[in-house]
């Protein structure tokens, strides 16, 4: 009963997450996988983030800069690989992958597939055009050699020009030729007798070998310090079927050592009596000591959490929110190229030319107004006019005159008679007519008024 009451256990996501982190990383520490890139990106942090899938399911990848700049080729969507790393998870996403310590094509092996992308990119530059090439001077009394002073191709190259001619001048510059220095120094090396030495002629020279031999010969930089010489350079490296950079890049190409000596003295026949006294340069270099048993190292591997894996997770954060603030910035441009465009359209609408246009038809409009209000004041006030002068014209004593009246004046004293009063039998009278006047005099004065006479004369 008690066991059948007890409550489940309740996970926090930040736990069950960590518990599932412990589980898959303690039992996949170590793993080989194999599959076809997808999804491949190599942002500006130096890491390489991929897919790799099969028919039937997929997992995320990772490659963090320290072991990238390891690889010899460049991995491509497509490509077939076999990988080995460790699972881990991604806790802030809840995610699995896998983190990649090692990368190899299949098929074509990872130093073919490098030299293949190598000389395809510095082909595309004009790196090998013959038409930048030097050509080697005739009979070279100075020769400056690059190889292992140890190595066979040195011996080879002195034995046919000791049989050949004993006056060329040879400086041999030691440098390594196989591993992982060996291309840093003989960049150096063809800068120095460059800056250094007066020789007519350059030889960068070592044995036969396989591909990862040669490996040293393959590189970038060298390729760029051979085309940047000012000296001309002759490359025999390996043998006649072994095909560098070095000798694609190299303004001659000689198939061996030995053959690389004929080219040099082909018009000499002499024994070469006299040889350069040669200083030796030994660099030998001191590497890691495992200073604890391979027993300790591991018990210090359990009770200690790899810091990888802490970086690992450091720096996808770091890529997340490196992408976060690339879509924020994003954001915002587009959010204030908006604004701007909505400020531009306000503007546009307030701009002068807008109101000059608007005040121009609201200027048109009042005119045309103010032109019909003042043609119908003059209408009204013509109207007026005319009521008013006929009123006056009617009112006027030309317009009684004009209806048969006329009006009397006494002279000379003009004054307008209103009375018979006014005037005698005798007196000089003017009656002005509605069409001139009359000059008069009284014969009568009478106080008799009889209108039906008047009234007839009238009609």
């Amino acid at each position: 009963m008690s066991s059948i009451n007890q409550t489940p256990p309740v996970f926090s996501v930040t736990e069950l997450t960590q518990k599932i982190q412990k589980l898959l990383e303690d039992h996949f520490d170590f793993v080989w996988i194999e599959g076809e890139i997808s999804n491949f990106s190599a942002p500006a942090s130096g890491h390489y983030y991929m897919v790799l899938k099969d028919e039937k399911a997929q997992i995320r990848a990772v490659m963090f800069r320290l072991q990238a700049r390891y690889l010899k080729f460049l991995p491509e969507n497509g490509m077939k690989v076999v990988a080995q790393g460790r699972i881990a998870v991604y806790a802030p996403r809840g995610e699995y992958q896998i983190i990649l310590d090692y990368l190899e094509p299949m098929g074509v092996g990872a130093l073919a597939l490098a030299f293949e992308q190598l000389k395809k990119k510095l082909a595309d530059e004009g790196v090998f055009d013959n038409e930048i090439k030097k050509p080697l001077p005739f009979l070279p009394q100075r020769v400056a050699v690059i190889t292992s002073p140890s190595g066979a191709a040195i011996r080879d190259f002195l034995k046919i020009i000791r049989r050949r001619f004993a006056n060329i001048e040879i400086t041999i510059v030691p440098v390594r030729v196989q591993g992982e220095e060996a291309t840093r120094e003989m960049v150096e090396a063809l800068d120095v007798v460059n800056r250094d030495l007066n020789v007519q002629v350059i030889v960068l020279t070592r044995g036969g070998g396989s591909l990862e031999d040669l490996w040293a010969f393959n590189q970038e930089e060298l390729a760029r310090a051979i085309r940047r010489s000012r000296i001309p350079v002759v490359s025999a490296v390996g043998h006649e079927i072994d095909l560098t950079i070095a000798d694609l890049a190299a303004d001659f190409r000689a198939p061996t050592p030995s053959a690389a000596a004929e080219l040099l003295v082909s018009e000499k026949e002499a024994l070469l009596n006299r040889l350069n006294e040669v200083r030796n340069r030994l660099i030998s270099g001191v590497g890691w000591a495992i200073k604890n048993p391979a027993h300790q190292l591991a018990h210090l591997s359990k009770s200690l959490r790899d810091p990888r894996k802490r970086l690992a997770e450091n720096w996808i954060r770091l890529d997340d929110i490196y992408s976060r603030i690339i879509r924020l910035t994003l954001f915002i441009l587009r959010d204030g190229k908006m604004r701007l465009d909505t400020e531009k359209r306000a503007l546009l609408s307030e701009s002068p030319l807008n109101v000059i246009v608007s005040m121009k038809q609201q200027l048109r409009f009042q005119r045309r107004s103010f032109t019909a209000a003042i043609k119908g004041r003059l209408h009204d006030n013509q109207m007026t006019l005319s009521l008013v002068t006929k009123r006056i014209n009617d009112l006027s004593p030309l317009s009684i005159l004009k209806r048969g009246f006329s009006i009397a004046r006494k002279m000379p004293e003009e004054t307008i008679l209103r009375d018979i009063s006014d005037v005698k039998r005798g007196d000089p009278v003017q009656v002005l007519l509605a069409a001139g006047e009359l000059e008069c005099r009284v014969e009568k004065v009478s106080n008799e008024r009889k209108p039906w006479r008047l009234m007839k004369n009238r009609s």
